[in-house]
């Protein structure tokens, strides 16, 4: 992999070479703007505005635009002495617990590759101390401009980087739940608990970016001059009239889904320790039960003697028949053995 970034982890007195290298990669598809009417590229071309030229890319260069409009001209050497430690190196400030990280402040990752083999003894050192700590390291940072928060933890074999936004960075969610006073009853969040142990756990490794997919059956279709793939009926939409009749069918489709039986019930039983459990098939007692049990039996056995009767009627001949048959052959075989 191709490292985007040379310098040094200093681990107090301890300093370790490294390349930084982008652990992530994007396998979206990228469009090219075109005109519409001939199909030709769109392209930017850089102009110079007091020389009204085009430019090449090794004319150009950064610079800060003040409050008043003038531009102050900033150049790589300016920013590669900037006087801060972490302009080559992540330098650790602190070993905190995973858990202190909060997920709004992750930003892009790296991988923290060992640069040569005098580094190879004091990156397997830190290594394998966060792994005995359970704890990860935060530390500075110097890339593309910057100064930056960082993470640091084991992956593998390897150390990672995350970019970690600034706290003052992330929003605080003011104004995002809903402002109105719902109540949310024990039942419906039994529903919920039940919807969510049988849609169960997942293996990240089976999810994939089906719309990538789709758009590649577009384009391929289109180079081909095939006819393009037909979307799916939208699903219903809607508001959501009764949330327990939603629930409660959710809760069925997962079952379906994972190939249980549809017949079984969406209800369920709250136990002592907030847990969910199905629902027991219900059991009907007394003596109005019992009672239409013995209606129910009596019909039946009824029935069935009506039905033994008409039978019985027409089996009588032949059962005379066979009898008459079996007295012949006993005759006849004693004769034989007299003779």
């Amino acid at each position: 992999m191709r490292s985007i970034w040379n310098g040094a982890i200093s681990f107090g007195l301890v300093s370790i070479p490294i390349k930084l290298v982008n652990a992530t990669e994007s396998h979206s598809i990228s469009f090219r703007q075109i005109h519409t009417e001939d199909g030709g590229r769109i392209r930017y071309r850089k102009f110079c505005e007091l020389e009204d030229r085009e430019v090449t890319q090794g004319e150009i260069g950064k610079g800060y635009e003040d409050a008043d409009g003038t531009i102050i001209p900033i150049t790589e050497e300016d920013l590669s002495s900037l006087p801060i430690p972490t302009a080559k190196t992540i330098e650790i400030v602190a070993f905190v617990p995973a858990d202190r990280i909060d997920p709004l402040q992750m930003d892009a990752a790296y991988y923290l590759q060992a640069s040569g083999a005098p580094a190879a003894k004091p990156y397997t050192l830190l290594r394998e101390a966060l792994k005995r700590s359970n704890k990860v390291a935060i530390a500075k940072f110097a890339l593309r401009g910057r100064e930056r928060l960082g993470m640091l933890r084991v992956v593998g074999d390897a150390i990672a980087m995350h970019g970690l936004l600034w706290p003052d960075e992330v929003r605080a969610p003011e104004g995002v739940a809903p402002d109105a006073n719902v109540t949310v009853r024990d039942k419906e969040l039994d529903l919920a608990d039940a919807l969510m142990d049988t849609l169960g756990e997942v293996d990240l490794e089976d999810l994939h970016d089906e719309y990538r997919e789709a758009v590649e059956e577009v384009i391929a279709a289109k180079a081909a001059g095939e006819a393009l793939p037909q979307a799916p009926e939208p699903a219903a939409g809607g508001k959501v009239l009764d949330l327990m009749a939603a629930l409660e069918s959710s809760v069925r489709a997962a079952r379906e889904s994972r190939g249980e039986e549809a017949g079984e019930h969406a209800e369920v039983k709250s136990l002592p320790q907030g847990k969910t459990a199905p629902a027991a098939p219900k059991q009907t007692g007394g003596k109005k039960s019992t009672a239409a049990k013995k209606t129910a039996a009596k019909k039946t056995a009824a029935s069935a003697r009506k039905s033994t009767a008409k039978s019985g009627q027409g089996t009588k001949k032949t059962a005379a028949k066979s009898t008459a048959k079996k007295t012949a052959a006993k005759k006849s075989t004693s004769r034989k053995r007299s003779a």
